[in-house]
């Protein structure tokens, strides 16, 4: 017994040993603020303990686009849209709950509901009647849903490589090794504390077909603010609940003017997904990037951009 007892504690040691080895601990909020949050960012009180993180840009008087970002991503990844859309549209966007520097929901709950009433909050608290939303991948779902519970606020849909589409099992998040991992018990509570730079990189460059966008600041801000604190968490709790398509018959809801942009070779959520979406959405527009991965508003900005004042911005 005391043989035994020796072994275990020996494990115990190594485990431990491991554990402080490879430990990855949260970022600190101060620092992660100054990094990613100055001008122009605002931090926008919504009430009940929320305060998200939000970029508000553009002439005041001009048509409002509403940029909603991706899962373990944040608000700068619409930096080149943003660039390129602000000197005719009144672009906003924000970190979503459990996201960037707006970090968790204090209600402890960051279901697709919950997003898309963080998003009604942001319109109402901003005063806006009226806007065009956009989303890629989870903000994708986040758009879809909203218009189909907000219409009147839409003047128009943006759907990029989104989420929501039905996809066969063996296509759930297995393009990418983080999203895998995140969705694996047991191992999502140990990459609460452990989540290696490499990981982040890699589950990125599984993402894209340009490689080009991966560059070490855009790995830096997507591994610095996952470990934001209470983010962690907040991805393991999204990544236990099991994945919901919407029906067919929903998007029938959808009325606004919508257009769709795709990644051919999006490994994540395969382009089929985008012909399922138009052909749901009546008057939907389809536009599918070649040899462009899961990313299209960083992979093709420029066309992409050009795409989106096409759209919003018909020729008499």
């Amino acid at each position: 017994m005391k043989r035994l007892g020796k072994w275990l504690l020996g494990i115990i040691v190594v485990l431990v040993g491991a554990f402080l080895l490879f430990r990855t601990p949260d970022t600190d909020p101060a620092e992660m603020k100054a990094k990613y949050g100055g001008s122009p960012s605002q931090f926008v009180d919504l009430g009940a303990g929320l305060t998200v993180h939000l970029r508000d840009e553009g002439p005041r008087n001009a048509p409002v686009l509403v940029l909603l970002h991706g899962s373990n991503a944040d608000l700068h990844t619409w930096d080149a849209w943003t660039r390129t859309l602000s000197n005719q549209f009144r672009v906003i966007r924000f970190d979503q709950i459990g996201h960037g520097l707006t970090g968790p929901n204090p209600a402890g709950k960051h279901t697709l509901e919950d997003m898309v009433s963080t998003t009604e909050k942001v319109r109402a608290k901003l005063g806006i009647e009226r806007m065009a939303l956009a989303g890629n991948s989870m903000g994708g779902a986040i758009a879809a849903k909203y218009a189909m519970v907000h219409p009147e606020h839409l003047s128009a849909l943006i759907l990029v490589d989104a989420g929501g589409a039905p996809q066969s099992p063996d296509r759930q998040g297995r393009g990418n090794i983080g999203f895998t991992l995140a969705a694996t018990p047991g191992v999502n509570l140990v990459m609460r504390s452990i989540t290696p730079r490499a990981l982040v990189e890699r589950s990125l460059r599984q993402s894209v077909s340009n490689q080009a966008v991966v560059t070490d600041a855009a790995v830096d801000r997507y591994w610095e603010l996952l470990r934001f604190p209470g983010n962690r968490a907040a991805t393991a709790e999204r990544f236990a609940t099991p994945r919901k398509s919407f029906a067919a018959q929903e998007l029938s809801a959808i009325k606004s003017p919508t257009l769709i942009l795709w990644g051919e070779e999006d490994k994540l959520i395969s382009v089929a997904g985008a012909h399922w979406y138009n052909s749901g959405i009546a008057g939907s527009q389809l536009k599918i990037y070649p040899r462009i991965g899961h990313l299209p508003h960083e992979e093709a900005a420029e066309a992409s951009a050009a795409d989106v004042r096409s759209f919003l911005s018909p020729q008499p």
